[in-house]
C-alpha cells in the first residue's frame, strides 16, 4: 500500500488563492473584507482555507476558526463559539460576558441577561466591538466553515458583520457546499444579498483540470503514470475523490463505483474494532470527544488506543487540539453515519444522550440526539431546555425551532406539564414570541391566533390577544389587530386590575391610534396609565406615558406633552426596549419642538443606557444615534455630525440599514462629498419599498440635483416622495418647498412652472393640518420650511420682497444655521434685485460667514456666484476678468433686460414672465441703474451688443 503524503502545496488554485490573498492586502491597509468559497464536496476548499490562514498568520494576523456542526440547525452560534475558544481572544472576553456565554459550561443567565431581539442585537454589538478591538493590535482573519450547516443566528451575524465592518482590520472567511444548495436552502438568498456587496469577494472553486490533478496525485507519493492517468480520469476534477481513487488503486483494491462506496472501502479495511469506533464516533458528529468516544465505545484504554491508532494512521480521523478527534472530511463521516443500520443509529444516540446527559451537555447537543433516538420523553425535556438557553444567548430563530419541536412531541408525553414545569399554552406563547423577536411575525400570528382557539382562562385570553394584536401592529398585519386588543381588555376587565389589564390597555391604545380612533386611543392610554400605577406595573406605565405624550404632541399641546415624556423618560422599566423608546420619543420631540440643546442632552443619556447595556446596534440604540447626529447637523456642528456618518454604511441591505444610511446624506449632500453619489446608488432599491427611505433619499437626492443645475431631476425625486405621503404629513412641507425651489430654477416659459398653485397648497395643507384634524402648531424647522415654501412661491412667480425672506430666516432663528444661511442667500438676492446693495451685502457675508464655518461647499459657490455677480468679492487672479457689463445682472434681471430688448412693456413683460407689471417696472429700474443707462432704449442697445434675445 502506498503511504499517504501530507500536501505542502496547493496545485492548481492559484488564481483563486491570489483571489483570497488580495483580501489579506486590503484589510491590511484598513479596508475590511469578506471572502466566500463555495465547491462542490471535496473539491479543497478546507484546504484553500488553510493555505490561507498559513499565509495570514506568516503576515501578522491573527486566525479564529469557527466549525459549523450538521445538527438539524439547532447549535446557535456554533462556529462563533468555536472561534471564542482560540487563546488570543480570552482577554477582549473578559469585559464582553455575553460572550463568554457562548462557551462551553458557562450559564446563559446573569444578572445583566437579556432575551430574545434584545439579547441578540447586544451579542452582534459585542462581536463587531470584539473584532474591532482585536483588530487594533493586530489583522484579523475569521473563518466560518461549512456556511450551508449554519445556523439560522449564525446566518444572521454573518450579514450583520459583513455590512457594519468598513474600515477595520478584518477579513471574514466562509466555505459552503455548492451540491447541497438546493432551491429553497437557507443559505441561498443570504448569498445572493451579500455577493451584491463590493466588500464580499465570491471564488469558486472547480474541478481540477486533468494536469493540476496530476500533478496533484504525482506530490503523494508512489504510483505510476498508468496509475496516475487512470485516476485523473475518473476522479472528475475532484480532488478529495482522487486521492481516494489513488489509495485504493495504489492498494490493488477494486474501484467502487460511487464516492461513499470508496470510503467505506477505506472503512471496511479496518479491524473490526477500528470500524466500531469509527461507527460511533460518526454518531457524535464531525468532531468527537476522546473521553466521551471511550464511553460510548464501551472499551479499555488498551483496545480503544490500538483502534484509534489505526484509524488516525490510514488518515481516516484526525488529532484535534482540543483532545479529541476530527473526522479527515465531513465526507467520510457522513458516509459512515449512512451505512448504520436503523437500530445501531438509534442505539448509539441514545448512548451518547445519555452520556452527555451525566455529564452536562449542551442542551441543543442532547436534543438532538434524544431526537434521533427517538426518546420523545428526553427530546421534551432537551428542546424545552435548548429554546430556553437559546432565549437567554440571544439566538431567537433557533428557540423558536427548539419550542416547536417541543411542541411536537408534548401530546406523546403523558406527564409533560409536570414534566417541564410549563403547559402547552405557555410553551405556544414562548414559541410565538421567539418567532416574532426573530423576525417571522407571520409565524408568530399563526400561534397565536390558533392559540386563540384553544384558551378559555381570562388572563391567558387577555395574554394571548394582547401580543397577538402587538404582533400584528408591529409586522403592519392591522386586520383585526384592534379588536384583538380589545379582546384583550374585554377578558379581565370584570376582575381585579392587574398587570396583565394595564398592558393589554397600553396595546389597546397603541392599536387605536394606528387605525386613527384618536379619542378612543387617548381614553385607553389614560386609563392604562392608571391601571399600571396602581398594579406597579412600570413598563405598562411607561409604554402608556409614551403614547400620551405623542397624542399630546400630535394635539398641539407641546408642554403638555414634555412633561409626559420626561415622566416616561425618567422611569427605570424592567423593559430596556420600552425604556429606550421612552428616551428615543422624549428626545426626538425635544428635536422637533427646535431645543436642539436639551434634545442633545435627552439623546445621551439615551445612548448612555444603550452604550451600559451593549445596545448601541439595538433598533432604538441605532434611532438614537442617527438622532444625535441629526441634532449636531441642525446645530450646525458638521464636524460630528460628518464623524457619526461615517458610521452609517453605505452598503445597505435592508430597509432598516438604508434608514440609517439616508440621514448620513444630510451632511454629505450639504459639503458636496461623491460619496453622496455612491450612496444614493445603494439606496436606490429601496425606492418605493420603504415610505421612509424614499422621502430621506429622494428628498436628498432632489436638493443635490438643485445644487448641481438640475431642476428637472429634482422634480423628479419631489414627485416621488409626494407620491408615498398622506396629505396631512409634516414631512410634505419641506418636500413642496423643495419643488416649489426646483419650479423656480426652471427656464423661463417651462410648462412645468405652471405647478406652483400646487405645491403651495399642498405645503399650506400639511401645516395646517395633522392625523388628529387642524393642526395647532409648529415646530421652529416645521416654520420655517412652510415660511420658506411661501418665500420659493413667491421667486416662482416673481413676488418676492425682503420681507418674505426674512420671514422665513426668523422662523429657523433659534438654531438651524444652514437653512438661516440658505434663507440669506435669497434674501440678498432680493435685496439686490431692489437696488439695496449695502443690505445685501450683510446677508451675502452672513452666509458665506456660515458656509464656511459648516464646510457647506456647494452653498458657498453658489454665493461666489452671486458675490461674482454683484461685485462683491475680489476675483481670484487666476480667473480671467470678466468681458461683460451683464455680470451684474441677476438671473431674473436678464430675463427682464431680454424683454426689454425684445421692445415689450412692462405689462406685456409681466405677462411673459407670470409676474405683476410693478414687480416687471422694479426690474426694470434695477437694470438701468446696474447698466448706466438712462433709458429702455440704451439698456436694450447694451442687450444686443451682448447677444441677449427673448425666446418667441
Amino acid at each position: 500500500m502506498v503511504g499517504r503524503k501530507t500536501q505542502t502545496g496547493l496545485v492548481g488554485r492559484a488564481l483563486q488563492l491570489n483571489r483570497l490573498s488580495r483580501v489579506l492586502d486590503a484589510a491590511t491597509g484598513r479596508m475590511a473584507g469578506v471572502a466566500l468559497v463555495g465547491g462542490d464536496a471535496g473539491i479543497g476548499k478546507t484546504r484553500i482555507v488553510r493555505e490561507l490562514s498559513a499565509i495570514a498568520r506568516e503576515r501578522g494576523f491573527t486566525v479564529l476558526v469557527g466549525q459549523c456542526a450538521e445538527l438539524g440547525d439547532a447549535m446557535p452560534y456554533l462556529p462563533l463559539a468555536d472561534a471564542l475558544r482560540s487563546p488570543e481572544v480570552a482577554s477582549a472576553l473578559e469585559s464582553r460576558p455575553v460572550l463568554r456565554r457562548l462557551l462551553p459550561g458557562v450559564d446563559t443567565g446573569g444578572p445583566d441577561a437579556l432575551s430574545g431581539a434584545l439579547a441578540q442585537q447586544r451579542l452582534f454589538g459585542a462581536t463587531l466591538s470584539l473584532l474591532g478591538e482585536l483588530a487594533d493590535q493586530a489583522p484579523i482573519m475569521m473563518v466560518f466553515e461549512d456556511l450551508h450547516w449554519a445556523d439560522h443566528s449564525t446566518r444572521d451575524l454573518l450579514v450583520f458583520l459583513t455590512r457594519m465592518l468598513q474600515r477595520e482590520r478584518v477579513v471574514l472567511l466562509g466555505t459552503y457546499r455548492t451540491d447541497d444548495l438546493h432551491r429553497r436552502h437557507p443559505l441561498r438568498p443570504v448569498l445572493a444579498e451579500l455577493q451584491r456587496l463590493p466588500l464580499v469577494v465570491p471564488v469558486e472553486l472547480p474541478p481540477l483540470d486533468d494536469d493540476a490533478m496530476a500533478s496533484h496525485l504525482s506530490t503523494l507519493g508512489g504510483g505510476n503514470a498508468g496509475l496516475i492517468g487512470g485516476v485523473v480520469g475518473r476522479a472528475g476534477g475532484n480532488p478529495f475523490f482522487a486521492e481516494e481513487l489513488f489509495e485504493a488503486a495504489a492498494s490493488g483494491d477494486r474501484l467502487p463505483a460511487t464516492l461513499a462506496d470508496l470510503l467505506m472501502a477505506r472503512v471496511e479495511g479496518l479491524s473490526d474494532t477500528a470500524q466500531q469506533v469509527l461507527r460511533v464516533a460518526a454518531v457524535a458528529g464531525r468532531r468527537v470527544d476522546h473521553d466521551v468516544l471511550r464511553a460510548a465505545a464501551g472499551l479499555a484504554d488498551g483496545p480503544l488506543e490500538d483502534a484509534l491508532r489505526e484509524i488516525v494512521s490510514r488518515g481516516l480521523l484526525t488529532v484535534d487540539q482540543h483532545i479529541g478527534y476530527d473526522f479527515r472530511h465531513a465526507l467520510l463521516q457522513e458516509a459512515v453515519y449512512d451505512d448504520l443500520l436503523p437500530g445501531e443509529r438509534t442505539r448509539l444516540h441514545m448512548t451518547f444522550a445519555a452520556l452527555l446527559t451525566a455529564s452536562g451537555g449542551r442542551a441543543a447537543e442532547l436534543a438532538h440526539h434524544y431526537s434521533a433516538a427517538h426518546d420523545v420523553r428526553g427530546a421534551l425535556i432537551t428542546s424545552l431546555e435548548a429554546g430556553r438557553r437559546a432565549v437567554g444567548m440571544g439566538a431567537p430563530a433557533e428557540a423558536h425551532r427548539h419550542f416547536d419541536r417541543a411542541l411536537e412531541v408534548w401530546e406523546q408525553v403523558p406527564d409533560a406539564d409536570t414534566l417541564t414545569d410549563t403547559t402547552r399554552t405557555r410553551l405556544i406563547l414562548d414559541s410565538a414570541a421567539a418567532a416574532a423577536d426573530s423576525g417571522d411575525n407571520h409565524r408568530a400570528i399563526a400561534h397565536l391566533r390558533r392559540l386563540r382557539q384553544l384558551v378559555t382562562e381570562p388572563q391567558l385570553v387577555a395574554e394571548t390577544n394582547e401580543r397577538l394584536a402587538w404582533y400584528q401592529a408591529d409586522g403592519d398585519d392591522f386586520h383585526g389587530m384592534a379588536e384583538a386588543a380589545q379582546a384583550a381588555v374585554t377578558a379581565v376587565d370584570t376582575g381585579p386590575e392587574t398587570p396583565v389589564l394595564a398592558r393589554a390597555l397600553a396595546t389597546h391604545a397603541r392599536t387605536l391610534w394606528i387605525v386613527d380612533r384618536i379619542a378612543d386611543a387617548q381614553e385607553a392610554a389614560t386609563r392604562a396609565l392608571a391601571v399600571a400605577r396602581r398594579t406597579g406595573s412600570i413598563d405598562a406605565e411607561t409604554a402608556a406615558l409614551v403614547s400620551l405624550g405623542i397624542h399630546s404632541e400630535a394635539l398641539g399641546d407641546l408642554d403638555r406633552a414634555e412633561e409626559l415624556l420626561s415622566m416616561a423618560a425618567s422611569k427605570t422599566s424592567g423593559s430596556l426596549s420600552i425604556h429606550l423608546r421612552a428616551r428615543f420619543t422624549h428626545s426626538r420631540m425635544q428635536y422637533e419642538r427646535g431645543d436642539l440643546e436639551a434634545a442633545a442632552k435627552s439623546a445621551e443619556l439615551g445612548l448612555q443606557v444603550a452604550r451600559e447595556n451593549g445596545l448601541m446596534w439595538s433598533t432604538f440604540g441605532t434611532d438614537l444615534r442617527f438622532l444625535r447626529y441629526l441634532i449636531y447637523f441642525a446645530d450646525g456642528d458638521w464636524d460630528m455630525a460628518e464623524k457619526k456618518a461615517a458610521m452609517f454604511g453605505v452598503r445597505v441591505g435592508t430597509p432598516p440599514e438604508a434608514i440609517l444610511s439616508s440621514f448620513a446624506l444630510f451632511v454629505e449632500v450639504g459639503r458636496g462629498h461623491p460619496v453622496a453619489a455612491d450612496r444614493l446608488r445603494w439606496l436606490e432599491p429601496f425606492w418605493g419599498a420603504d415610505d421612509l427611505v424614499t422621502y430621506m433619499t429622494r428628498g436628498m437626492a432632489a436638493e443635490l440635483a438643485l445644487w448641481q443645475g438640475d431642476p428637472a431631476t429634482a422634480l423628479t425625486h419631489v414627485d416621488a416622495v409626494v407620491a408615498v405621503q398622506q396629505s396631512n404629513d409634516s414631512g410634505l412641507i419641506r418636500i413642496s418647498a423643495t419643488g416649489l425651489a426646483a419650479l423656480a430654477d426652471l427656464p423661463p416659459g417651462d410648462p412645468a412652472r405652471a405647478r406652483g398653485t400646487e405645491f403651495v397648497e399642498r405645503a399650506r395643507y400639511a401645516a395646517t393640518h395633522g392625523p388628529t384634524g387642524l393642526r395647532n402648531g409648529l415646530g421652529p424647522e416645521g416654520r420655517g420650511w412652510a415660511a420658506r415654501a411661501e418665500a420659493e412661491w413667491h421667486r416662482l412667480n416673481g413676488t418676492a420682497t425682503p420681507e418674505i425672506w426674512e420671514q422665513a430666516l426668523a422662523a429657523f432663528a433659534g438654531g438651524f444655521p444652514y437653512e438661516q444661511a440658505r434663507t440669506r442667500r435669497r434674501l440678498a438676492e432680493v435685496l439686490l434685485e431692489q437696488g439695496d446693495r449695502a443690505r445685501a451685502r450683510t446677508e451675502w457675508e452672513t452666509a458665506v460667514a456660515v458656509a464656511d464655518q459648516l464646510g457647506a461647499t456647494p452653498l458657498r459657490h453658489a454665493l461666489d456666484v452671486l458675490g461674482r455677480r454683484a461685485r462683491f468679492t475680489l476675483r481670484d487672479p487666476a480667473e480671467p476678468v470678466p468681458a461683460s457689463i451683464l455680470d451684474a445682472l441677476t438671473g431674473r434681471e436678464r430675463e427682464v433686460l431680454a424683454q426689454v430688448a425684445a421692445g415689450r412693456s412692462n405689462r406685456e413683460i409681466g405677462e411673459r414672465l407670470f409676474i405683476s407689471q410693478k414687480t416687471a417696472s422694479v426690474h426694470v429700474s434695477n437694470i438701468l441703474a446696474k447698466l448706466g443707462a438712462t433709458t429702455r432704449t440704451q439698456a436694450a442697445a447694451i442687450a444686443h451688443q451682448e447677444g441677449v434675445t427673448a425666446a418667441d
